[in-house]
């Protein structure tokens, strides 16, 4: 039997194995291989890797682990989970059953790109959802915002620290007088019209297109599609979720552990704020520090 099982190993789950095998903790991670931002050419903004390919972070982070002799890295998914702290039992999709003192979830979310030409083929590059991670490389330059719902308001006073132009794009929906009165005072022109396809021109570029038959071009796009989690365990488990505009988030105290004992969450799946690389990965090593210590004797 392991000590921890880790569901799930892109940032969040690689950095709680790294602190779990640091300890001398016999360790299981689980990964299917297709982690959030996969699509993304560069990460940014993690400490010693910024302005490095994603998957080159977590090829590195992988071999990095190979030194130590608790940790196994196997590439499965999680079918079930059952079992209570102490003794819960992984079914994988091979067929393998594992069991663990201690759960850590990570599996973390998937975007849910809405049925528009040209959105998927440019989400990560044209298309990007978090200023933190990709608006250094763009700042000054004129940006676009898709609404998505009052959480918008606030992108656009975010955004002002790295531009000063940007455009909204209403995309159908109806937009509070009180809203549209503060972004005519920030001089932020609204788009009406739905978003029917976009068009790249290389780079950091796009072409809006939209219904009313109107062509937009902005250097940059920003919108934020609702997303899911990646897989059903914590619903079959009965885990406390907490609602957020984008979808849900796994509910967790100050020590990352779940509504129920011995599971452990970090990284996407349970950040329901702005998430990052930065903080999926300080969450897992948390997340692997206090299962750690929750089983001390």
């Amino acid at each position: 039997m392991d000590d921890v099982i880790i569901i799930g190993g892109s940032f969040a789950g690689l950095a709680a194995a790294l602190q779990l095998g640091r300890a001398r903790r016999k360790v299981t991670v689980l990964d299917t291989g297709l982690p959030r931002n996969r699509f993304a050419g560069h990460s940014h903004g993690l400490l010693g890797h910024d302005h490095k390919p994603p998957l080159d972070i977590l090829a590195e982070a992988r071999q990095q682990l190979a030194r130590y002799p608790t940790i196994r890295l196997v590439n499965a998914r999680a079918d079930s989970v059952s079992g209570a702290v102490d003794d819960f039992s992984v079914l994988t999709g091979d067929g393998a059953s594992l069991g663990a003192r201690r759960l850590i979830l990570s599996y973390g979310v998937a975007d849910q790109i809405p049925d528009v030409p040209g959105f998927a083929e440019s989400w990560g590059t044209s298309i990007v959802p978090c200023p933190y991670c990709d608006g250094f490389e763009v700042a000054g330059q004129h940006w676009g915002l898709v609404w998505s719902g009052p959480q918008s308001h606030n992108q656009v006073r975010l955004f002002h620290d790295w531009t000063d132009r940007l455009t909204l794009f209403a995309d159908g929906h109806d937009i509070p007088p009180d809203i549209r009165a503060d972004l005519a005072h920030r001089n932020i022109p609204v788009v009406e019209g739905r978003i029917t396809e976009i068009a790249r021109h290389g780079g950091h570029s796009a072409i809006v297109k939209l219904d009313t038959g109107r062509d937009v071009a902005v250097d940059i796009l920003f919108a934020h599609p609702r997303n899911k989690p990646s897989a059903s365990l914590h619903e079959s488990l009965g885990l406390d979720t907490v609602d957020t505009p984008l979808g849900i988030a796994l509910k967790v105290d100050e020590r990352r552990e779940t509504s129920m004992p011995g599971i452990y969450s970090a990284g996407d799946l349970a950040n329901p704020l702005m998430p990052s690389v930065t903080t999926a990965s300080w969450q897992g090593a948390m997340a692997g520090i206090f299962a750690q210590q929750s089983m001390l004797v």
